[in-house]
């Protein structure tokens, strides 16, 4: 529900930043270039706080809450080098690279920055926390990046990097704004209790205590997660291992029912062809029944494509009254499911997790619709079938006569087709 909410939060500011990025773009100005300029402005932030200790005084908050707005602006270019790369469709692999360096250099300078300050002006405890939410930061966006490197998907947690930017910005311009009002040096007695239990800094370094905790906690759940992932993956291949099999020869285990049920060898059966859905790419078949896998286009309710996940992948099990029925988990991750990259906008590589010297092309037609494309015979072709041919063998180690591949000669709108020996 929190990603459902997160998700939608983001797609409602796109839709007001929009024109902005379209902007951006006319000018010329590319994804590293805006994500340059977040970082310069982050060193602003840095020159804020340094000024607010060698020429403020401890009473002054003014310099936070100033550094708070300037946080909070460097924190929109964070959302506008990704808008600007893929609306502007010059997203790149290394814009990535740098993007998520400069984010990291980014967040380090802001803490060095809210350290000096709180350092400078005998905030000794507080500058501690805000040290230790430094270390939490960089931990949740390590672990992130350590796992996706060992293929784990990793975004869960309550302070992530949008969070955090939010949180010390607001928490330092509402500062800055209440010791205008209130003072810099007003203090909160207790009767009774011999300190203060409230002074106008309280509003800046409170949040930082809480990030502190919480972004340590989310790191940690993070490596939990993913260790429950690793360990599943793990358990997999095991599996798969002690089979003895090649992944193709996996992919066939997955598929493969009773042998008494094979069709009759040397002659492609006849399989129904799925129909009435609007949003499908293309289906799978093989001997030796007539289940089928779909894959369609993942769209929300509000018509767009889910650009997080792009494809769905699903059963229809013609064997067992047509139903529909979602891919498991060791058929998701080894045998029919896809490994997704975003190219560009409206531009997506795909490659089968079992099979992937074949590549897939998600992307929009001359007409702006969207279809699977992969180079059948000479021809970049839409891809609208893959059949298995198996005949013979044994129930592990079974013979892969051919696979098919189906589809649509754009140019032409003729059907064609490939046959090759996996």
């Amino acid at each position: 529900m929190a990603k459902r909410f997160r998700d939608k939060l983001q797609q409602a500011i796109y839709v007001v930043i929009n024109p902005f990025v379209k902007g951006l773009i006319k000018m010329g100005l590319t994804p590293n270039a805006v994500t340059l300029i977040g970082f310069l402005l982050n060193i602003g932030v840095v020159v804020i706080f340094v000024t607010g200790v060698e020429e403020g005084n401890r009473g002054d908050l003014s310099y936070v809450g100033w550094a708070g707005g300037l946080i909070l602006f460097a924190g929109l270019f964070d959302m506008l080098d990704g808008q600007v790369a893929r609306l502007g469709n010059m997203g790149s692999r290394f814009g990535a690279l740098f993007d998520s360096v400069l984010d990291r250099y980014s967040e380090m300078v802001l803490f060095l920055g809210i350290c000096y300050y709180l350092i400078g002006h005998h905030y000794f405890l507080s500058s501690i926390f805000a040290f230790i939410a430094l270390i939490g930061s960089m931990m949740v966006s390590y672990t992130r990046a350590r796992a996706e490197g060992l293929g784990i998907e990793c975004k869960g947690g309550l302070m992530q990097r949008p969070e955090r930017i939010i949180i010390i910005s607001v928490s330092a311009i509402a500062c800055g704004i209440t010791s205008h009002f209130i003072g810099g040096d007003y203090k909160l007695y207790v009767p009774g209790i011999p300190f203060h239990v409230f002074e106008t800094i309280s509003i800046f370094t409170f949040p930082l205590f809480i990030m502190a905790i919480m972004t340590n906690i989310t790191a940690v759940g993070r490596i939990l997660d993913a260790k429950k992932a690793i360990d599943k993956q793990d358990q997999v291949t095991r599996v798969i291992r002690s089979a003895t099999t090649t992944p193709v020869i996996a992919l066939l285990l997955m598929v493969l029912p009773a042998m008494a049920m094979a069709a009759p060898q040397g002659k492609e059966p006849v399989f129904p062809v799925p129909t009435g859905i609007p949003n499908m790419m293309f289906y799978m078949q093989r001997t030796p029944n007539a289940n089928t896998i779909v894959y369609d286009l993942n769209i929300r309710k509000d018509g767009s494509l889910d650009e997080s996940d792009p494809v769905n992948i699903y059963w229809i099990r013609y064997t067992e009254n047509s139903e529909k029925k979602g891919l498991n988990y060791i058929q998701r991750k080894f045998a029919y499911g896809l490994k997704i990259k975003q190219l560009s906008k409206d531009k997506y590589e795909l490659r089968s997790v079992a099979y992937d010297k074949k590549k897939l092309y998600l992307m929009k037609s001359a007409q702006g619709e969207y279809h699977i494309y992969t180079q059948i015979g000479t021809v970049m072709a839409q891809l609208n079938r893959i059949y298995l041919q198996i005949e013979g063998g044994t129930f592990w180690f079974p013979n892969v006569v051919y696979i098919e591949m189906k589809g649509i000669d754009p140019a032409t709108g003729k059907e064609i087709k490939e046959q090759f020996k996996p």
